[in-house]
């Protein structure tokens, strides 16, 4: 396994990253226990989870994806050889706080409390936003709102920062990072940190894959400038670069079977490009999920790589792409697809 430097934190974790959104939906607490055995087994010392998790998000399971992984956390013995990420849910999630979550002192506060209680742990390594307080694109949403009137959102984002740095300095926290966030968050978030003295972000968690190659317009030259990588997150599209759903295909059990509501890579433009996707892997005898993977990973911007899997099968699969570089001639490929079907799933 392959480890980064987090940031300029200098903190190594493995390039990739243990996602865990399924846990307490469809994945039990003895497969959580299972998948984190085998990550750590494979060199994975990076976990990400949420205290909204699992997804689809409600209020019968919310936050056991923290306790599950705080079970296991509980028995293993080296905590510290471990980074651990989480994040505070935004605003407008009702399973959350009754949707009036914000990212005030009190609020982060009573959150960050609540996840350490779960985790079973004195700190949490990473703290992340999960999307942003404010009116923004997030979650696939294509055109931007133009609210006639934001508030002092500058003014929030120093709140923000405020608050988190109340918690890195009573040790509850370590670093911060942002998720789901825009350049000109991103940016705000840097300069008001570097203009008051207060904690810099040291990671972007959002969406990257094949279908998705966004980041790279704006938010890479963040990454690559300010020193906050990528942690890139549905790096397989809700599992449809593994090519399961092509033709309508719907396998017992899978993610986009189970819950209809997903439909962000789905679309025609999204399966065109998926089939050439497929075919490009095959002709050149891989596995079109590691190739996506490993794509992903090996974006000079992109820190880690976050993979979720329902059976130890397919999270066995997945970690081998850590391993996988991906040849010239692949490159070319992907790149000739992309400018064919350039971001079909944004």
């Amino acid at each position: 396994m392959e480890y980064r430097t987090l940031g300029d934190t200098g903190l190594h974790v493995s390039a990739i990253c243990l996602g865990t959104m399924t846990w307490g939906e469809q994945n039990s607490e003895a497969e959580a226990h299972s998948q984190l055995d085998l990550a750590v087994e494979r060199g994975v010392n990076f976990i990400d989870t949420a205290e909204m998790y699992p997804v689809p998000p409600r209020r019968e399971t919310s936050s056991l994806t923290e306790q599950y992984l705080g079970t296991w956390l509980a028995r293993y013995p080296r905590r510290e050889d471990l980074v651990l990420a989480t994040k505070i849910a935004g605003p407008g999630l009702e399973s959350v706080h009754e949707g009036q979550r914000a990212y005030t002192a009190e609020q982060l506060r009573e959150a960050v409390e609540g996840s350490l209680r779960r985790l079973q742990t004195d700190y949490i390594d990473l703290y992340q936003l999960h999307w942003p307080e404010r009116p923004s694109n997030y979650f696939g949403r294509l055109e931007y709102p133009c609210p006639e009137d934001s508030g002092d959102e500058k003014g929030r984002i120093r709140r923000t920062l405020e608050g988190l740095a109340e918690l890195v300095e009573a040790g509850k926290i370590r670093h911060i990072g942002l998720s789901n966030e825009t350049p000109w968050g991103a940016m705000r978030f840097i300069a008001e940190a570097e203009r008051l003295g207060l904690p810099r972000i040291v990671s972007i968690q959002n969406p990257y894959s094949l279908l998705n190659r966004s980041y790279e317009v704006g938010l890479a030259e963040v990454s690559h400038r300010e020193g906050c990588g990528l942690l890139a997150y549905s790096p397989l599209g809700f599992g449809v670069l593994s090519g399961k759903y092509l033709d309508g295909q719907r396998p017992a059990g899978a993610r986009l079977t189970l819950f209809e509501r997903f439909t962000r890579y789905t679309g025609e433009r999204g399966e065109a490009a998926t089939r050439q996707y497929l075919e490009l892997a095959r002709a050149h005898g891989l596995d079109p999920a590691q190739m996506a993977i490993a794509f992903a990973t090996a974006q000079p911007f992109c820190t880690s790589t976050i993979i979720g899997a329902t059976t130890e099968a397919q999270l066995a699969s997945d970690l081998d792409a850590g391993a996988l570089t991906l040849s010239e001639p692949v490159l070319e490929g992907i790149e000739a697809i992309h400018r064919a079907h350039p971001n079909p799933c944004p």
